[in-house]
């Protein structure tokens, strides 16, 4: 069997881009990759650039191929390098599997589980920016974000994640640290602090005592004011408080001096980069990017972390095949805390694949099909074009 093509699709989600990477074979096998980023033309040129390294090799050995790809990028061995690597390479495991005619879960010794639970995650975030996208109803108030709390129990959800959220008409989420013209001082005021503890106070009166909720606090707060936030909603009992710092001394500073429990590492890249957290027992709990560090390597992150005795948690914010691969991740590891899944999206989400992730009771089953899965119906990714 032999790679015939390599093609990087990038597909308009609304308030994010999806990056799919198709890779064709001589055989008739096509497998499906993502390596979804906002660096769309960046990733996208990268899998182009790495085509020559994967054509005409042989695409069931897929571990080798890593090895070709990462020596190519080995000068920027993370970053959009490690993405697109990433992206041709879990079409390649994907392909794999389907020429053994099995899942990519027996292909990598599961299941170890039936099922994992997820959380709702973006909980409010979207429906602030792209309510009308999504046809779902803004947030003008925080009466609207306890009914948003109340939605979710009721769809039998058992956890959900938000950011920090300005209802109103409009209303806005609080982002300076990841978007262009925004603060680089990251610092938390007595204002901004009171206002996140009533938020996720409002979440908490909604949903009850024995619901999970957690907060992402991105890369918005140096670490002093990561502190105060986490311990002025120590009394909430978050699952956890999300925080990315690439110091790892300094957060593990911050967990050492609250309650709060943390989680860290959605834009970390292979061993080397988590083991550093791992060491420093920065956090509680270790975020995992499949679609950014590939199969295989997030596989070794999660055993990596398990020698630690800590759990892990895919981050998974992208489109529906994301969900499966990540899925798939938790479903051959031992050590996992819990799953990140987007409930609000695109109404044409559902229709980009042969069938959608099945989430009963707050969990989604274990991906059982050949590959990942789930076959992606190519003609609703070219309707939908960045621009």
């Amino acid at each position: 069997m032999r790679i015939t093509a390599v093609t990087p699709i990038v597909v308009d989600a609304g308030w994010r881009n999806w990056i799919l990477v198709k890779v064709e074979t001589d055989e008739g096998i096509t497998g499906w990759g993502e390596c979804s980023d906002q660096a769309v033309n960046g990733v996208a040129g990268a899998v182009r650039d790495l085509t020559p390294v994967v054509m005409g090799r042989d695409p069931r050995a897929f571990e080798q191929r890593w090895w070709d790809m990462y020596r190519a990028f080995q000068s920027s061995p993370g970053g959009i390098g490690a993405k697109a690597i990433a992206g041709i390479e879990l079409a390649l495991v994907d392909i794999a599997a389907r020429a053994r005619d099995c899942s990519v879960v027996e292909l990598f010794g599961g299941p170890t589980r039936e099922s994992v639970r997820v959380y709702w995650s973006h909980c409010g975030t979207s429906r602030i920016r792209v309510h009308g996208l999504m046809g779902t109803p803004p947030l003008r108030s925080m009466e609207d974000v306890a009914a948003l709390g109340r939605e979710v129990v009721s769809k039998g959800f058992t956890a959900l994640k938000t950011n920090i959220l300005f209802p109103g008409d409009p209303g806005h989420v609080y982002f300076p640290g990841r978007n262009p013209g925004g603060a680089t001082d990251q610092v938390a005021s007595n204002e901004l602090i009171d206002h996140i503890v009533t938020q996720m106070g409002t979440f908490r009166d909604a949903v009850g005592p024995h619901f999970d909720l957690l907060l992402d606090l991105n890369f918005n707060f140096k670490p002093e004011s990561c502190l105060e936030i986490a311990r002025a909603l120590e009394s909430l009992h978050l699952m956890w408080l999300e925080i990315d710092l690439y110091e790892p001394e300094a957060l593990a500073e911050v967990r050492r001096k609250t309650s709060t429990r943390i989680c860290t590492g959605e834009t970390l890249y292979y061993e080397r980069q988590y083991l550093l957290y791992l060491q420093a027992r920065a956090s509680d709990y270790l975020m995992i990017d499949v679609p950014w560090n590939g199969f295989a390597a997030s596989k070794r992150v999660g055993e990596l972390a398990q020698t630690f005795q800590m759990n892990i948690a895919p981050h998974n914010y992208y489109s529906h095949l994301s969900s499966f691969i990540s899925a798939s991740l938790c479903a051959v590891l031992p050590n996992v805390k819990i799953m990140e899944i987007d409930i609000d999206d695109v109404p044409w989400k559902d229709e980009m694949v042969t069938n959608v992730p099945e989430i009963i009771d707050g969990q989604m089953t274990t991906p059982c099909g050949p590959g990942w899965g789930v076959d992606i119906v190519e003609e609703v990714l070219h309707a939908h074009p960045v621009v």
